[in-house]
């Protein structure tokens, strides 16, 4: 229902029910008033009644009492007056005539209470007000009443029954009440008409307001609202037109801008609100992103927060997180199909080892096999797929590669989203490469500049996660702990710089000993800590005896000479020996004493003896 109608039906209804209300009103006072009235008559009657009763007993004339009675039935509106004679009267003087006695119920309250009655009553001549005012006796005045009667003061001598006829009393009350409806009503139409033609600017700019605001929120800001007066109405439709013209302006401009902060032409048609809202909440979101992985511990974190936004956001169900190696031509796939250290999947193995194969990494903008499907020849499907790859830029290049794989159903949805994930991948470019430069130089501060091993500082860092790790999988490992025989004699006989080679000759053998799991530490000048994981004591004896083999055998060229030295190595096993780390490697340095103290050149696997209560060996 349209505000006009239920403005004109609620005062409509508020009419009808103030007219009735009236009406109601109206009939109860005009009943009221009349019954006042008609008592006020009653009473007069009857004090004429009793004035002429007396008067005819002085006078001595009352035994035409009757007559008198019949004339006062004559007076307008008075149908019928009669006397009654009460107990005491009769008792005196008799019964008296035939109509002065037969009293009825009303009466007869009147004579035992000596208080008026009055009741409406409905006959076959129509309403009448039947009335009953008794005769009180008095001493007071004049004539005094108990002169004549014998009987007490304010004894009931009778009463004085009137029938006034409310007939025409109720016609004149029904007709006054329906002039007085009919008055009403007329005034209250007037006034509904004149309520309908205030309202109908109003209701029409109402309507002109729906439709504009409508058109408004599905993006549509051309349409305007025709003035039709020059009062609050008008000046509403005025201000609505002039926020029309704004939004218009403004809305395009925002979209215009955020369309190329995100990289994105907006299109015209759509609802443009709706367009530039989803613009926004994407820059909000991104930088929301943003400051979350500048937080971030390291750059695999951030992987891992572009690999949610990809799956939860966007969801996209298959696709690939490469890095480029900033000092080799090779790419390392990080996450694959939300699997961390996942391998190459959806590419040629040919990118990980020339990554300029990759037409993203080598270009540095988007590949898009959607639109142009074989762009590059590196993709490989399975069954039909396309792929966008995006390449994270880094200093004018691109250091990571984002691969959208999709099916050719989720195809056209995918790429609508290509430029919003791009907001993302540029936001993050930065901060990984960021985050690649503090590792690297973290990296640097924690390796031996000399021989490329791991220092003591890198193991006092990974020492808590080591032996978590350990407990974890509940499996043991095993600490070397290694010293060159007689190096200081090297040092002090040939030179600092063949003492040098010696120890870099040491570090390439450690270096050929280990597995991608295991440790190699340069604990300081020519000790050396080396940490085999999933390893027990005595798979590590094994280690340690092939590496004094290999230093045995090996020869150190230098000017003139070939230097050959021996290496003494002491095994401890976490937790066997300990279940403290430190303890362990104390242990170790324990066992290669031993060595020492049994000749050199030998590997010594730590026992309890070696070690008495006071710490000492």
């Amino acid at each position: 229902m349209k505000l006009n109608d239920k403005t004109l039906v609620f005062f409509g209804a508020i009419t009808a029910l103030l007219v009735v209300v009236l009406t109601v009103l109206s009939a109860y006072s005009f009943r009221s008033f009349s019954l006042f009235m008609a008592e006020r008559h009653a009473r007069s009657v009857a004090e004429t009644v009793k004035v002429g009763l007396t008067e005819s007993m002085i006078n001595g004339i009352i035994g035409k009492r009757q007559q008198f009675l019949a004339r006062l039935a004559d007076v307008p509106g008075v149908q019928a007056v009669r006397v009654v004679r009460g107990p005491a009267v009769v008792k005196q003087f008799g019964a008296g005539l035939a109509q002065e006695t037969g009293a009825d119920a009303s009466v007869e309250t009147v004579f035992g209470s000596g208080r008026e009655a009055f009741e409406v009553r409905d006959t076959d001549r129509g309403p009448i007000f039947h009335a009953v005012i008794p005769y009180v006796a008095t001493d007071h005045g004049m004539p005094n009443c108990l002169q004549c009667h014998t009987v007490a003061n304010d004894t009931v001598l009778g009463a004085v029954t009137i029938d006034i006829s409310l007939t025409e009393v109720r016609q004149q009350g029904i007709i006054a009440v329906i002039l007085v409806s009919v008055s009403v009503l007329g005034a209250a139409l007037l006034g509904l008409l004149f309520l309908r033609r205030m309202l109908k600017p109003l209701s029409e700019t109402a309507e002109a307001v729906k439709g504009v605001t409508t058109l408004a929120v599905g993006g549509d800001f051309g349409k305007r609202i025709t003035q039709r007066s020059s009062d609050e109405v008008g000046e509403i439709a005025g201000n609505i037109n002039r926020l029309m013209d704004f939004l218009e302006c403004e809305v395009g401009t925002i979209r215009d801008r955020v369309g190329q902060l995100m990289g994105q032409h907006a299109a015209d048609g759509g609802n443009q609100l709706v367009h530039t809202a989803e613009m926004v909440e994407g820059l909000v979101e991104a930088f929301q992103f943003k400051q979350a992985i500048e937080e971030d511990q390291n750059k695999i974190e951030i992987y891992q927060r572009l690999a949610e936004v990809l799956e939860k956001k966007y969801d996209y169900r298959h696709y690939s997180l490469y890095e480029v190696a900033s000092s080799k031509n090779h790419m390392t796939p990080i996450i694959v199909d939300g699997e961390v250290g996942g391998g190459c999947r959806w590419c040629d193995q040919q990118v990980l080892v020339d990554a300029t194969a990759c037409r993203a990494r080598r270009t540095g903008r988007e590949v898009n096999g959607v639109d142009m499907p074989g762009i590059c020849t590196m993709f490989r499907p399975t069954a039909g797929e396309n792929h966008i790859c995006l390449p994270i830029n880094q200093s004018g290049t691109a250091g990571a590669i984002v691969q959208i794989v999709v099916s050719p159903e989720e195809a056209p949805l995918a790429k609508c989203m290509v430029p919003f994930v791009a907001v993302y991948l540029r936001e993050a470019g930065p901060v990984i490469e960021a985050k690649r430069l503090m590792e690297h130089l973290r990296e640097n501060s924690m390796r031996d500049a000399m021989t490329g091993l791991y220092n003591r500082r890198f193991l006092e860092e990974y020492v808590t996660q080591l032996v978590s790790g350990s407990q974890r999988r509940k499996a043991p490992f095993s600490v070397l702990m290694l010293d060159l025989d007689y190096f200081k004699q090297v040092n002090d006989t040939h030179g600092h710089e063949a003492g040098d080679k010696v120890i870099k000759a040491l570090a390439e053998i450690l270096v050929r000993n280990v597995r991608a799991s295991d440790m190699a530490v340069r604990y300081g000048g020519e000790e050396f800590l080396m940490v085999l994981m999933d390893t027990g004591a005595e798979a590590g004896m094994q280690v340690a005896e092939k590496i004094r083999g290999e230093v045995e055998a090996t020869k150190v060229a230098l000017p003139g000479m070939v230097l050959q030295k021996t290496i003494s190595i002491g095994v401890s096993e976490f937790p066997g020996d300990s279940e403290t780390f430190w303890q362990v490697v104390k242990f170790a340095d324990v066992a290669l004493y031993q060595a020492k103290t049994q000749g050199r050149n030998r590997v010594v696997r730590f026992a309890r003896e070696m070690w008495n209560e006071d710490g000492h060996y």
